[in-house]
């Protein structure tokens, strides 16, 4: 396999690999995209706090995600249609997880269905769920979930209605590609991806085709779909979905703090601030910008999770010195599945891994656990996040904080 030395190098390699529609499905945002951008730039607004002459010869990168070990605070997102960045990509994504030791999240949108990904795996692995208008399909989702032994579903808040990419609707995407030929004339400039395709019969979305009532082909699935996302979403939903499920709940999609007080109040074992990777809200603020600000509201009320933005092991650290316990990659290991299937998400893993081991070490950190605001200093001239006190002492240089990456 080529050697892969970051996340960067990754991408470029998936960008030529994976056929443009759904290259572009992954690295591309909403409307004009400034969320999207936003969320990787924000990150590089904030400034490590180096120390020197510490003892750092042994380190703990181990944790707990809602009480579940993982051999470092990062997960994989859920992604929808993973599989077409790869033939049988959930699977593939889901293996390299478990030998690395990180939870796997599937999407309910994905290609390989709970039973498809169960049967080629060990650990278990954690669900994602959309609510849908029709609650006895999603009902059944959570069943299945349940006997596949899920241990944890991830409950997605903000895709009540879908954000307008406009890059998906100039591509044409859908899943499988619509046999034009002006697809047909793309898809031969890919002939390996063709050959993956062609050797596996996953190529559907494999949740919900043969699952929910009438959906028996990619056709009927357009149409069930577009009409079963559910605009009448509410807190009450959560508790309907806690009363059927009896394992670890999370939220994702929590981008305001009062929204994340009220999440702490319904029964969540843990929220996810995530703004959908830039792909729903165009013009929000990036994740990394509002997530001490969230940090600051729950308190120890909840175990706060984040998505969106993250490129590497440095932006993990931030994101754990701004309040988060766990970070999720989402687009980082799909350009890995892109590259290279299972072996690239094990390097994408690698390089996550290898760039926090390092980055705590320049920092004077022995233990992932005992990261908090003092891991970072200056945010841009005049705005300092470390003074005389800790910023968890200090409602003032939080808000300092966020204001300063807004």
């Amino acid at each position: 396999m080529t050697y892969f030395s970051d996340i960067e190098e990754l991408r470029q390699h998936a960008k030529r690999k994976v056929p443009k529609m759904f290259y572009e499905y992954v690295d591309a945002g909403s409307w004009t995209e400034s969320t999207y951008r936003a969320n990787c730039e924000d990150f590089a607004k904030l400034h490590f706090r180096q120390k020197v002459a510490v003892d750092f010869s042994h380190r703990k990168l181990d944790t707990k995600l809602v009480g579940i070990p993982s051999s470092m605070p990062v997960g994989l997102a859920p992604t929808g249609i993973a599989g077409m960045q790869h033939a049988d990509g959930e699977i593939l994504a889901a293996r390299a997880a478990e030998r690395f030791g990180v939870p796997f999240t599937l999407s309910t949108v994905s290609v390989c269905s709970i039973e498809d990904v169960a049967e080629h795996t060990h650990a278990p692995f954690w669900f994602q769920l959309y609510m849908m208008k029709d609650r006895g399909f999603i009902e059944s989702l959570i069943q299945r979930a349940e006997r596949a032994g899920c241990p944890v579903l991830v409950f997605t808040l903000d895709l009540q209605i879908q954000g307008q990419r406009h890059r998906d609707r100039r591509n044409g995407l859908s899943t499988p590609p619509k046999l034009t030929l002006r697809n047909l004339a793309h898809l031969a400039r890919y002939p390996a991806w063709c050959a993956g395709m062609l050797r596996t019969s996953r190529r559907s979305f494999g949740n919900i085709v043969g699952h929910a009532p009438g959906v028996t082909g990619i056709g009927s699935m357009a149409e069930w779909a577009a009409k079963q996302f559910d605009p009448t979403l509410t807190w009450k939903d959560i508790e309907w979905v806690r009363q059927r499920w009896k394992g670890k709940l999370v939220l994702k999609g929590i981008l305001d703090p009062e929204d994340a007080k009220t999440a702490a109040k319904c029964g969540a074992d843990a929220i996810i601030v995530s703004n959908h990777g830039g792909r729903q809200l165009d013009g929000a603020p990036s994740t990394i910008s509002v997530l001490p600000r969230i940090a600051d509201a729950v308190q120890d009320d909840i175990e706060l999770h984040m998505d969106s933005g993250v490129r590497s092991g440095q932006d993990v650290l931030k994101a754990l010195a701004c309040g988060a316990r766990g970070v999720y990659i989402g687009r980082a290991f799909l350009y890995g599945l892109g590259a290279a299937g299972e072996a690239g998400v094990t390097r994408a893993l690698e390089i996550i891994r290898s760039e926090l081991d390092m980055t705590m070490a320049l920092c004077g950190i022995t233990d992932v656990n005992a990261i908090g605001n003092d891991a970072l200093m200056e945010i841009r001239p005049g705005i300092h996040l470390m003074s005389e006190v800790r910023l968890s002492d200090s409602n003032v240089d939080k808000e300092r904080l966020s204001s300063a990456l807004r």
